[in-house]
C-alpha cells in the first residue's frame, strides 16, 4: 500500500513538473515515508522504464520517458524571493544541464555574465514574492527566461529617477550606468547583458525593448497584452564567436583602465512621431552622458535633425565637456550637414 502511494506521488510529479527533483517528491509526500523507501520506488520505476533520469548525486532530474527531451534540453525553477543568491541558482541550473559541458566556453561565460546579472536584478529590484527561472538549449541557441511580479524594471526606474515615462527609463537603460541602488550598483548590469546575447528581449507592462545584436538594431515595441513584473529573454548562438571581453573593450576609451566611459547612442530612439527634433528633445538624450569619456551618437534610420538639437550636443555639450570626444556615425547627408553645420 505505502509504495503505491509513493508510486502515485512519484508520478504526479512527473505529470505536474515535467521535470523534477527527488526533493519535489520528498516534499509533495505528506504520509509517514521515509526517504530511502522513495529512492528504492523511483529506481524500481526507472528500472522498468516509467521514468528516465539525467544528472548526478543532488543535481539528479527525473521525467517521464516522453519528456525524455525536456530533461535533457530544458530547465525550471520557482524560486520564493527570501535570501536568495544569484550565484547559488546559477549553481543549481550549471549543475542540472547535462548540456552545459559539452557548450563552447565563450557562450558559457556570456551565459553567466547575464544570467547571474539578470537573477541579481530580480532578487535586489523587483520587490517580487517568486522568480520564475528557465534555461533551454536548442539545436541552434541557449535560451534562459527570467521572471518576476514586481515594481517593473521600467517604472522603478522612471520613479527612482523621476523621469516623465517609461520610454525615459529605457533612454537611460541603453545609455549604461542606470541604477536604481547607486551606492551598491554600478548600473552596468542591464546594458552588458543586453550587449552580450544574439537576442536580449526586457519586457514589463506593456513595453519591450528588444536588442538584436545580429542585426545591431534596437527595437521598442508595445506587444499584445501587458505582464506584470518584469520578463526578460537571453538567447546566444551555440556557435556564436562573441567574447565577453572584447564587449567590455569596446566600451573602454583605454583597455588598461579597465574602466566602462564609452557609449553608443542610437539617436532613433529619441525621435518618437517626429524627424525635427528639439533642443529639450538633445538636452533628454544629454542626461548622464557627462560620466563618459567617449560618446558615439548613431543616426542611423534617422532621415533630419532640427539645427537646435544639432547645435546642443556638438556645439553647446562640447564647449561644456571639451575632455569628452563626441563622434557621429551613419549619417546621411542631410544630418551630416546639421552636424557640420553647428560644429563650425
Amino acid at each position: 500500500m505505502l509504495k503505491e502511494k509513493i508510486t502515485q506521488a512519484v508520478l504526479k510529479a512527473a505529470e505536474q513538473n515535467k521535470v523534477f527533483a527527488f526533493a519535489d517528491v520528498d516534499k509533495s509526500i505528506k504520509f509517514p515515508a521515509s526517504r530511502q523507501y522513495i529512492a528504492i520506488v523511483i529506481n524500481e520505476l526507472l528500472d522498468k522504464k516509467s521514468l528516465v533520469k539525467s544528472g548526478l548525486g543532488r543535481w539528479t532530474r527525473y521525467a517521464l520517458p516522453e519528456n525524455q527531451d525536456l530533461l535533457d534540453n530544458v530547465i525550471r525553477r520557482v524560486y520564493t524571493n527570501s535570501s536568495l543568491e544569484e550565484d547559488k541558482v546559477f549553481d543549481y541550473f550549471q549543475h542540472s544541464a547535462t548540456f552545459w559541458p559539452k557548450l563552447k566556453e565563450n557562450v558559457q561565460s556570456l551565459a553567466r555574465y547575464g544570467f547571474m546579472e539578470m537573477v541579481n536584478n530580480a532578487i535586489e529590484h523587483s520587490g517580487s514574492k517568486t522568480i520564475r527561472v528557465s534555461v533551454q538549449k536548442t539545436d541552434e541557441a541557449l535560451i534562459f527566461r527570467i521572471r518576476d511580479f514586481g515594481v517593473g524594471v521600467f517604472r522603478n526606474i522612471m520613479a527612482k529617477k523621476s523621469l516623465e515615462s517609461e520610454l525615459e527609463a529605457i533612454q537611460d537603460l541603453l545609455k549604461g550606468k542606470t541604477t536604481t541602488a547607486p551606492k551598491a550598483h554600478s548600473g552596468e548590469g542591464i546594458f552588458f547583458t543586453s550587449k552580450a546575447a544574439d537576442l536580449f528581449v526586457l519586457e514589463s507592462f506593456g513595453l519591450q525593448l528588444r536588442v538584436n545584436n545580429i542585426i545591431n538594431d534596437i527595437f521598442v515595441e508595445e506587444p499584445a497584452g501587458s505582464i506584470k513584473g518584469t520578463f526578460v529573454v537571453f538567447k546566444i548562438g551555440l556557435k556564436s564567436k562573441r567574447r565577453l571581453g572584447k564587449i567590455f573593450e569596446h566600451f573602454q576609451s583605454d583597455p588598461d583602465e579597465l574602466s566602462f566611459d564609452r557609449t553608443e547612442i542610437k539617436i532613433k530612439l529619441f525621435t518618437t512621431g517626429t524627424i525635427y527634433i528639439s533642443r529639450s528633445q538633445a538636452r533628454r538624450v544629454l542626461v548622464g552622458l557627462e560620466k563618459f569619456k567617449s560618446i558615439i551618437f548613431d543616426f542611423d534610420q534617422v532621415p533630419t535633425v532640427g539645427q537646435a538639437f544639432a547645435d546642443e550636443i556638438f556645439r553647446v555639450f562640447k564647449n561644456r565637456h571639451p575632455d569628452i570626444e563626441i563622434k557621429a556615425i551613419n549619417m546621411n547627408r542631410a544630418v551630416e550637414f546639421m552636424v557640420k553645420r553647428v560644429g563650425k
